[in-house]
């Protein structure tokens, strides 16, 4: 999330701000003109983010305990509290960078591990966590940190009141939701490759082209709240997650994530000034140093004001700015990798994105040429959505299946390349190999989530299904054998009853049919008889809870019907004074309640707003699953 020093800005103090990011951009174009940027070395990097979990593979609440014990400069915070992020350190192109990234890699992935067990947490690495629930998305879960405090109230301040979420895949997210804490959904794998400014927006290009092909082939995002949305969702959330444009007419604005809107042409500068003209200033943060006076020094500026800005805004293939001993230098930041499934699957898709960055430069001159920028951009979207299933349009003019356009073209050209560059032959080989084999066989870590989910037919709830999926995630990436070999997960391997159950939230049935309480009784009695449902809720003409009706309210109706065939409303014959309870209401709780005032059913209700019942039923399931595990059945 970048610097971290910050503070809320009031209009004078992003005026102040506005003139400071200025002159940075102003001394960047010195810069360039007088050719201090590095050039003729490459390098790269990568930052790994994680998942915190408790012993029920739940978000854990415990960035600051786990950082604490861990007590390595390489850790920092991201926003939630259920997140922490490591920083590889960069190391020159060439010879065993591969093998020595991957080592490091493991390395601190180690020490973050053992740090979280330390203090009863664990870590998982997955785009989203398939056990996040809307209850983990509040600012009580925010990283108590002032930049992200004052991200988010600069970010709300300009969305409005509510962001709203619409992602449709084989299901569909509709959520209005009143912070940015869905954005902390996502947890990535960015990639670094350092580039000199002279080749810097030919290479830009570059990875704009190769954005769709390294998605496909690297999904691990399908799951989101128990929704199967696109393959790699992180693309639809990230960008709904912060997103602050208005609706105004026909009026076109980026959004601040964002794929972009065309080629690059002339350099870096060129995404500088575009960020700066489209994109308001959002937090400020304190200054010391004239940029000017560094350059006359002889010195690299640390432009701290064009990094802050420039961590706000986030597309999807950012520029970058560093110094390293001394010497400044440009960078891609890959931030379309999303993190796992493991650290091997990590090493092979940025093994896989070095290789094709570097083939495709060398093959085509001008990659502008020879595709529009509009089907770059498509092909990004279709990869987001369907992973190895969509379809590519290439620089030849032509369209490819994606899995077929990776194994007998992009995958041949990566391994030349990265060999030709001097990387060992062998390091090339394994982690292309892995490539190569999860494209054939079309074993994302995407399609490992779907078909496990989709396998589990055994009746259980959704929140068993989903702690199952996020424990074989845990067990399996310990092991480190590449996604593409894994077998499918099992209920048996979710969290046990003590933790499935512990709250009304984790098996409340959420398929609900429901009625307006203006509706015929006629009706409520037909949904009953198809849907062979006892309980069916009352809401209004704002989806609020006003009142229930049961069987046993039928009956006693259908008895004391007189001759009339008047037709009868719902709000007549309905219950109006329902007891309710939130989905955090404990289970103990629950039977306690419907115990004293004899109840069949109980509607569970958050923000005023029906998402949930309570049966009898549900509550004998509970029973026999207990008595199950108890008796070692399983």
């Amino acid at each position: 999330m970048g610097l971290q020093d910050v503070k809320k800005a009031d209009p004078e103090e992003l005026r102040e701000f506005m003139k400071l990011l200025l002159r940075d951009v102003r001394a960047m174009e010195q810069m360039l003109e007088d050719g201090m940027f590095e050039t003729g070395v490459r390098r790269i990097g990568a930052e790994q983010e994680l998942f915190l979990i408790d012993d029920a593979y739940k978000p854990a609440k415990m960035a600051l305990e786990v950082l604490e014990a861990i007590d390595d400069e390489h850790f920092t915070t991201e926003l939630g509290q259920f997140n922490i992020e490591y920083n590889l350190d960069p190391i020159l192109f060439g010879g065993t960078c591969l093998r020595d990234l991957d080592k490091q890699l493991k390395e601190l992935l180690v020490m973050a591990r053992e740090g979280a067990r330390s203090v009863g947490a664990d870590v998982v690495m997955t785009g989203i966590l398939p056990t996040l629930s809307l209850e983990n998305l509040s600012l009580d879960w925010m990283t108590p940190n002032p930049r992200y405090y004052a991200l988010n109230d600069a970010l709300c301040r300009q969305a409005g009141a509510t962001y709203k979420f619409n992602i449709k895949g084989a299901d569909e997210f509709r959520v209005e939701h009143d912070n940015v804490m869905l954005e902390s959904c996502n947890t990535s794998f960015q990639v670094h490759f350092q580039v000199g400014p002279e080749e810097f927006a030919n290479l830009y290009n570059v990875a704009q082209v190769n954005a769709a092909p390294v998605l496909a082939v690297a999904t691990n995002s399908p799951l989101l709240l128990g929704k199967r949305l696109w393959h790699e969702t992180r693309i639809a959330l990230f960008q709904q997650s912060i997103d602050t444009r208005g609706t105004s007419g026909h009026r076109q604005r980026l959004p601040r994530v964002s794929f972009g809107s065309k080629w690059l042409d002339d350099g870096v500068l060129d995404i500088v000034r575009e960020d700066v003209t489209r994109f308001r200033l959002l937090i400020s943060t304190e200054i010391d140093g004239d940029p000017f006076e560094a350059i006359a020094r002889g010195e690299a500026p640390s432009l701290r004001a064009f990094r802050m800005h420039n961590g706000t805004v986030y597309r999807w293939n950012r520029a970058c700015y560093g110094i390293l001993e001394g010497k400044p230098h440009l960078r891609i930041e890959n931030r379309v990798l999303p993190s796992g499934p493991t650290t091997m699957d990590e090493m092979a898709n940025a093994a896989f994105w070095f290789g094709v960055m570097t083939g495709v430069a060398e093959e085509v001159p001008d990659v502008r040429a020879a595709m529009d920028f509009d089907d770059a951009k498509t092909n990004f979207l279709g990869a987001a959505r369907y992973g190895l299933g969509t379809s590519l349009q290439w620089l030849d003019g032509k369209s490819y299946p994606a899995a077929d356009l990776i194994v007998q073209h992009l995958v041949p050209m990566a391994r030349g390349a990265l060999k030709m560059r001097g990387l060992d032959p062998d390091d090339v080989d394994m982690y292309l190999d892995v490539i190569e084999e999860r494209a054939r066989s079309g074993k994302t870590g995407s399609r490992w989530q779907l078909d496990s989910f989709q396998n589990m037919k055994d009746g259980r709830a959704l929140h068993e299904k989903l702690s199952a999926v996020t424990a074989a995630t845990v067990r399996r990436q310990v092991g480190g054998e590449p996604v593409h070999t894994w077998e499918l997960a099992s209920t048996r391997e979710g969290a046990q009853w003590r933790h499935d159950f512990s709250h009304v939230g984790q098996f409340m049935t959420t398929d609900l049919f429901t009625v307006n309480e203006h509706e015929l009784v006629d009706l409520v009695a037909s949904v009953m008889d198809w849907q062979h449902v006892k309980h069916v809720p009352v809401e209004d003409e704002n989806d609020q809870l006003v009142g229930l009706v049961t069987y046993r309210t039928i009956l006693r109706y259908l008895i004391r019907k007189g001759p009339s065939e008047d037709p009868v409303p719902v709000s007549q014959i309905m219950t109006r004074d329902v007891f309710t309870a939130s989905p955090d209401t404990t289970t103990l709780e629950i039977i306690k309640l419907m115990r004293e005032h004899m109840l069949s059913c109980v509607p569970i209700v958050e923000k005023g707003r029906l998402v949930g019942l309570v049966t009898q039923e549900d509550l004998l399931d509970v029973a026999r699953d207990l008595l199950l595990e108890g008796l070692g059945g399983g």
